[in-house]
């Protein structure tokens, strides 16, 4: 049985769409956010240590609520993902505003991150059947050549209020391949994946397998990031000012220099989050009905 399992939570990015730092919006009438609910089934799924990836400014705001809350149970680690991390000397980014990717944030948790981690997002209700098969597959599966991404149904993943962002997953033989970073949004009864970067548009089906960051990996994924965000600062052909370097981009190179495979594990779990403000009624709603059919308890800390 995996003996370390940390939850990496990355939470570093400002909300365009939605607004604000969306991380930290109440979701219940305890003013906890859906980051309480991710540690919360991290915590009963069996991690036993959580780090959040964040922006220093906002450190103080983030220990003074989730972290003051959560580290009564489960050890509580701080990194912060600055623009200058692992950034290569002499490299001129100064025209660059947004952060430089999910990939990056992840290595920014290198120093904190004790063995097995899982990744997620801090704005996303993964609900708790997602942490159960992460968890379940570091303790079934102890072999450091082999990682694995949680899939969500497409139809699961959905908001009435426009399109989300999700990953496309090239999934063969129970295992993933690769990964169409993909605009996904239902119009008339239909649901449509619009890839990012072509605009290629094809209709996908309800249960098309996606991806949104809930992937288990290794400590030695962490010199595969290393060396390819050094890559991929350096490369004549990246925008400085607009590319991002991406967590699951990545695999690929693992899959070549390290001989990694990594299994498709799928979950019937639901997603709510915030994607746009006019989510936010919903994401409420669902909490709260969650809590009356006793998934969660009615005061999810006070115990």
């Amino acid at each position: 049985m995996s003996q370390s399992k940390t939850l990496v939570i990355m939470a570093g990015g400002l909300g365009s769409r939605f607004g604000g730092l969306k991380q930290i919006e109440p979701v219940d009438k305890d003013g906890n956010f859906i980051i309480d609910y991710s540690v919360f089934d991290g915590i009963r799924a069996g991690f036993n240590k959580v780090v959040f990836v964040i922006k220093k400014e906002n450190y103080k705001i983030f220990k003074e609520t989730i972290g003051k809350r959560v580290s009564k149970k489960i050890k509580v680690a701080y990194a912060f993902q600055e623009m200058n991390s692992y950034v290569p000397p002499k490299t001129d980014y100064s025209k660059r505003v947004k952060p430089w990717g999910t990939g990056h944030a992840v290595l920014c948790a290198r120093d904190e991150v004790e063995g097995d981690f899982t990744v997620i997002n801090a704005d996303d209700f993964y609900g708790y059947d997602g942490f159960r098969v992460a968890s379940k597959f570091f303790d079934e599966n102890l072999d450091p050549s082999v990682y694995a991404v949680v899939c969500y149904e497409a139809g699961n993943t959905l908001t009435e209020n426009g399109a989300v962002k999700r990953g496309v997953c090239d999934i063969r033989n129970g295992y993933f391949y690769g990964v169409k970073e993909s605009s996904i949004e239902r119009k008339d009864g239909k649901i449509y994946a619009t890839e990012l970067g072509t605009s290629d548009t094809i209709e996908i089906t309800a249960d098309c397998l996606v991806n949104m960051n809930l992937i288990c990996f290794r400590k030695n994924y962490f010199d595969v990031l290393e060396k390819r965000f050094k890559d991929f600062v350096t490369n004549k052909n990246t925008n400085i000012e607009k590319d991002e370097f991406l967590l699951l981009n990545e695999v690929p190179y693992a899959m070549e220099t390290l001989g990694v495979s990594m299994k498709a594990l799928s979950t019937s779990a639901v997603w709510h989050g915030f994607t746009y403000k006019e989510d936010k009624e919903k994401v409420v709603s669902a909490i709260d009905k969650l809590r009356e059919n006793g998934e969660y308890p009615l005061s999810l800390w006070k115990n």
